[in-house]
């Protein structure tokens, strides 16, 4: 009997149909002649979500994601008009995305920033500093820190508008992303750059101490200390120097995005947001809702995304490889998408949906 894997499909919105409708279509061709299947139903998620069922993240989609075995998530947003018609607390980013990583305690974010030899030439960076490749896989705790601490907004005694957010971690999660991170390096180069700002912050203060703690488990890495503005010169003055990363929540949301501007464009950025039993993947760029419908959205960090679902989630590390060597052979044939620069303007730009196809052909040979 073939093993049948159940995949909870959240398109989101803009452009998220139609990059998750190209994922379908890999899943679909990798199924052929497999010892596997695929169970794909799709939920409601986002902003679409809340004019249909006055919630962004609905019970009905909650149950779906709740008996699946791994979550595909689309691009979640609309446009500044359409979210001011959506009440504060039910906008896609808080009312779907944070409860989706609250109710899987989805800590561990992986987000890799990939640019192969095929690719090197959609950099802004200059020829030599990419020359060789860059292989760097970032490593962001998802569910603590500043952007899940205590908020408050009103007037104070003095008549002055304020806001008040705590920045709160404890032992017990920074522990949790450093084994991650620290097993990740051990698989890879057994380098490990800690990014940080224990100069003004005591969070990172704390981070470091449990880091310390945890290297002791892992005498065979290397540890690397960065001060977070640092890391950011030198991401982009020389990012070769650099194979595992590890941040709190908001450098790691603020570095992951520069890493997308080093590739040239963040739709070349998959991610995985895993947690102890459950983990979603999704493209770590936005809905795009200006390009939404064009069909000229870039589907490879959705694909990519399906790529690092195949490996962490269900163990298929031969079909994950196989995707992704299928994208850099199309990108390899001097094929681009829209978003993509061309220095030259010699690339032939395709439509969504014709480097979906151009991935299956690939993969079928």
């Amino acid at each position: 009997m073939k093993k049948d894997y159940r995949i909870a499909l959240l398109p989101g919105d803009g452009i998220g149909p139609e990059i998750a409708l190209e994922a379908v279509k890999v899943l679909r061709a990798l199924e052929r002649n497999a010892p596997f299947t695929f169970t794909i139903e799709e939920g409601d998620f986002g902003g679409g979500a809340y004019f249909k069922h006055g919630k962004s993240f609905p019970e009905s989609t909650q149950a779906l994601c709740d008996r699946s075995d791994a979550i595909i998530k689309g691009p979640i947003g609309l446009s500044f008009d359409e979210s001011q018609k959506i009440p504060v607390d039910e906008q896609p980013e808080r009312g779907a995305l944070l409860p989706l990583r609250r109710r899987y305690n989805t800590f561990a974010n992986f987000r890799p920033v990939y640019l192969p030899e095929e690719l090197a030439h959609f950099s802004p960076l200059k020829p030599h500093v990419v020359h060789g490749g860059i292989d760097i896989m970032m490593i962001r705790e998802l569910v603590g820190g500043l952007y899940f601490g205590k908020k408050e907004m009103g007037v104070n005694a003095a008549g002055k508008r304020y806001v008040d957010e705590h920045l709160e971690y404890d032992e017990d999660q920074i522990q949790a992303i450093m084994h991650v991170a620290f097993r990740e390096a051990m698989g890879r180069k057994k380098v490990l750059h800690n990014v940080h700002k224990s100069n003004v912050l005591k969070s990172s203060v704390l981070w470091n101490e449990v880091l310390t703690e945890v290297a002791r488990d892992y005498p065979e890495v290397t540890v690397k200390h960065i001060i977070v503005d640092a890391a950011a010169t030198a991401l982009v003055l020389n990012p070769r120097q650099f194979d595992v990363m590890v941040m709190e929540n908001m450098f790691g949301d603020i570095l992951s995005d520069l890493g997308g501007g080093i590739l040239g464009s963040l739709g070349l950025m998959p991610s995985a947001c895993v947690g102890p039993e459950k983990a979603y993947y999704e493209p770590s760029h936005g809905s795009a809702p200006d390009i939404a419908g064009k069909g000229i959205a870039n589907p490879y960090s959705m694909i990519g995304s399906v790529a690092l679902m195949l490996e962490k989630s269900f163990g298929l590390h031969n079909e994950a490889r196989a995707v992704m060597h299928a994208m850099r052979k199309v990108f390899g044939k001097g094929i681009t998408t829209a978003d993509l620069r061309d220095p030259e303007g010699k690339a032939a730009i395709v439509k969504t949906a014709d480097f979906g196809d151009m991935v299956i052909e690939a993969l079928s040979k």
